[in-house]
């Protein structure tokens, strides 16, 4: 979006120091800097301003700045008290630029991957714009918006907590129009505390909606499902369950665990195919096939939105090497929820013998032993051998290793026809896994 820097510094309330260039969009990485975009330092572990410089070089054209004017920046600089503020506050005006179709997209699981089939089917009707990766914070939902083309008609834009109160901030920022709540589970219990923490911190979602909104809720989750008491906004719900407005049935998988499935709405019915690999993006995609439909995609033109959608990376990649052996990595994050899903993806594979590689589930708080156990079980019922990576509370059921090179050593004896799943929360880094097989 383009703004000129006496615009921002008006949005922000900071002081412009030097001249009225024009700003397109916003970033905080100076290595990934765009020309023409306004570098907003954020001080963290590392003092963002330390990098002004290398934003510069990367073709910055002004600069937030908490410190006044950095020495040896010739670049325009907007003068605020809190860079992390001034970027919210930007993101907001960015907002009052952009139509009255955004949508937000919440739940302890399968938020990223509702909101890219989202995306993928409004694009079929409206010039889309979409939260990049899990850009779903403070930071990321306003850069979000402010890297908004200025011709946007739709928004999508991923919505995480670290805490009750979170996603009430970001909804203040995104203001959105239409709500997404996909599950509710008891994941990052570390940070909430307990299930009903989370529960109420998703609600703050639909709470925030118009009442000429819409809410849209999983009828298969209790959780969720109560939410239609919490907003003034209409309310569609989504699910396997035939009672739900929108809702899928005969669904199959083919032999690249993709799904299919007859898709039934308010709007009409017709046939879906899935690139989204595992059953368990089929809620995601009704999710989706109802906040689009609402919005005015025509149901015709659904499946060709949920096919093409681009997915984010490490969720559900599907390779052969040409040994012959079969890579499902889903090593981007996990919890119980994913990690069963996973796992029982890895099980409908057609596979002479079948590996899961397995990290930690992080921030799961004093039910992790119990959780990680439970997940050791479900492989073995399933016929899954496990291997663990720094991560003791598999048990016994699991041969454990200390690092990434353990697990390939324990992965030398893989043949043609064998099928490797490897999962663990971002902290783990479990791709390295799949990156060493495939080599």
């Amino acid at each position: 979006m383009h703004f000129r820097a006496s615009e921002v510094a008006a949005a922000v309330g900071g002081r412009l120091v030097g001249d009225d260039v024009q700003i397109e969009g916003a970033g905080i990485d100076s290595r990934s800097m765009r020309p023409g975009q306004l570098f907003v330092p954020i001080v963290a572990t590392r003092d963002g301003h330390e990098f002004a410089r290398a934003a510069a070089d990367g073709g910055a054209s002004a600069y937030l700045t908490s410190e006044g004017t950095l020495p040896g920046i010739t670049l325009p600089a907007i003068t605020v008290t809190d860079t992390a503020a001034a970027l919210a506050d930007l993101g907001g005006a960015a907002r009052d630029r952009l139509p009255d179709r955004v949508v937000g997209v919440t739940g302890s699981v399968g938020k990223t991957s509702t909101k890219d089939l989202l995306a993928g089917v409004l694009a079929t009707t409206f010039r889309t714009t979409a939260s990049e990766k899990s850009f779903n914070n403070e930071l990321g939902l306003p850069l979000t918006l402010a890297g908004a083309p200025d011709d946007t008609e739709a928004v999508v834009v991923e919505m995480g907590a670290r805490g009750v109160g979170h996603i009430d901030l970001l909804c203040g920022i995104a203001r959105p129009t239409v709500g997404i709540v996909t599950r509710v589970e008891g994941v990052h219990l570390e940070l909430f505390g307990d299930i009903e923490s989370v529960a109420r911190a998703k609600g703050e979602l639909v709470e925030s909606l118009p009442v000429d909104g819409l809410a849209v809720l999983n009828a298969d989750d209790d959780r969720v499902a109560a939410m239609a008491d919490r907003t003034d906004a209409g309310v569609l719900t989504f699910g396997l369950s035939p009672s739900a407005d929108v809702h899928a049935s005969g669904i199959a998988l083919d032999d690249q665990l993709r799904a299919s499935f007859r898709l039934h709405t308010p709007w009409g019915e017709t046939d879906i195919r899935l690139a989204a690999r595992g059953e368990h993006q089929v809620p995601n995609a009704l999710a989706a096939a109802t906040a689009a439909g609402w919005l005015g995609v025509p149901v015709e033109e659904i499946p060709a939105g949920l096919l093409g959608a681009a997915l984010s990376g490490l969720r559900m990649e599907l390779v052969t090497t040409s040994a012959g052996v079969t890579i499902l990595n889903d090593a981007y994050n996990a919890n119980p929820t994913s990690m069963s899903a996973a796992l029982r993806s890895l099980a409908a594979l057609d596979a002479r013998r079948r590996i899961a590689v397995l990290g930690t589930m992080a921030e799961l708080g004093s039910d992790s032993a119990e959780q990680h156990a439970a997940i050791a079980k479900q492989a073995d019922d399933l016929g899954i051998e496990v291997i663990a990576v720094d991560e003791p509370h598999y048990g016994t059921v699991a041969r454990h290793v200390v690092d990434v090179d353990g697990a390939l050593a324990e992965l030398s004896d893989l043949a043609d026809g064998d099928a490797v799943l490897v999962k663990g929360s971002r902290v783990a880094a479990l791709e390295r896994v799949a990156e060493g097989l495939q080599r």
